[in-house]
């Protein structure tokens, strides 16, 4: 055999390798070579500084972002809050964690929480040094942290495709001066001041990308009002909308094993119901930037995720599924836990050997 038979027999099984590649991405997203796989890791930083390590499944070590790549994971989702203890999530974290991603071929998503720690729907909490402040100076440092982080990462030469202008913002956020509702009913003015500090923050984003898309992210994807669970619509974003908010893509949070009194079935039907309603009803695209199941029952928990995948994919309104913190095996916990009286976040997908697990396994396949 020559030299150059043997080159060409090499070119032509790179692109049979490569040509097989695209068709199983293809199959395995439901025809929808699009469909977003993505997985939140923002602790993989504090756990690699605690001595934790990853391996592939064969048990060799590696970087927990080729690990997920060569699962299938396309996406990485980070979060970012302003002023952390530790300085985890912060932004210098943030953007070596976005090169990492970014080296491993993977794009990237920025979740702004606009807050010192977790945001979500039962805590808002302005940032320590923006207590006090006007509404129009709260714009500004929602303009100016958002721009700031995105500005370092994209001087690191990482492209954003994605950003979340707040985090599980169902109640608003900044709060008390971006608050929809409290104990007693709707606030007035409560929607005006949050689309306001909502739009500061997408401004922010398009003057760093423009073609970035802008992200606004509810916490529940079944149901809006939180008492039937059989009653669900579209009223938040109606609202949103109608007071000036500004967005690209919708952004829900999907739990289907934490709910008492309705199984996972029916929780996953409910979601891909609503899925289909909000982008029917706006013109978005979907993005579930979070799902989770119960890490202590893994076979339930594999079975349960891997409908919800399966038929996620099928639908050409959902842009794709982030699973939120795979890599954490339900003991290892971050350092502030501790001093918040919390336990281990016990939805991970991966063991303390540091391997993926069979729910890990139904989330890419």
């Amino acid at each position: 055999m020559t030299r150059f038979t043997l080159i060409g027999l090499c070119l032509a099984l790179f692109v049979a390798c490569a040509g097989n590649k695209n068709s199983n991405l293809e199959e395995n997203n439901g025809g929808n070579p699009d469909f977003v796989i993505g997985a939140d890791i923002s602790w993989a930083s504090e756990m690699e500084h605690d001595g934790r390590s990853f391996q592939f499944a064969s048990g060799d070590e590696g970087e927990l972002v080729d690990i997920l790549s060569y699962m299938g994971v396309t996406a990485i989702r980070l979060r970012v809050f302003v002023d952390p203890v530790g300085g985890w999530c912060g932004k210098d974290e943030v953007v070596k964690a976005a090169c990492k991603a970014k080296d491993a071929g993977m794009d990237i998503m920025i979740d702004f929480h606009y807050s010192d720690y977790f945001a979500d729907p039962h805590r808002q909490t302005v940032p320590a040094a923006w207590k006090g402040l006007s509404l129009a100076d709260m714009c500004s440092k929602v303009s100016e942290h958002t721009t700031d982080v995105l500005s370092a990462i994209k001087k690191a030469g990482v492209n954003v495709k994605w950003v979340q202008v707040g985090n599980e913002t169902r109640c608003g956020m900044l709060w008390d001066t971006g608050r929809l509702w409290n104990e007693k009913g709707d606030i007035p003015e409560g929607w005006r001041h949050y689309a306001k500090l909502s739009n500061a923050g997408y401004e922010a984003v398009k003057s760093v990308y423009p073609e970035t898309t802008v992200i606004i992210h509810i916490d529940n994807s079944w149901l809006d009002n939180g008492i039937d669970p059989w009653w669900y619509d579209s009223w938040w974003f109606e609202k949103f909308i109608a007071a000036g908010g500004r967005l690209d893509m919708i952004g829900l949070s999907h739990y289907p094993m934490t709910y008492e009194g309705i199984d996972w079935a029916q929780v996953n039907q409910l979601a891909l119901n609503k899925i289909k309603l909000l982008s029917e009803t706006y013109g978005y695209k979907v993005m579930v930037c979070e799902v989770g199941v119960q890490q202590h029952q893994p076979s339930v928990g594999a079975e349960c995720l891997g409908a919800f995948m399966k038929a996620a994919k099928e639908l050409e309104s959902c842009a794709g599924v982030f699973y939120w913190e795979p890599e954490v095996d339900g003991v290892w916990k971050p350092a502030i836990y501790d001093s918040l009286g919390w336990g281990a976040y016990g939805m991970g997908a991966f063991d303390s050997a540091g391997k993926p697990t069979a729910i890990m396994d139904a989330f890419v396949k």
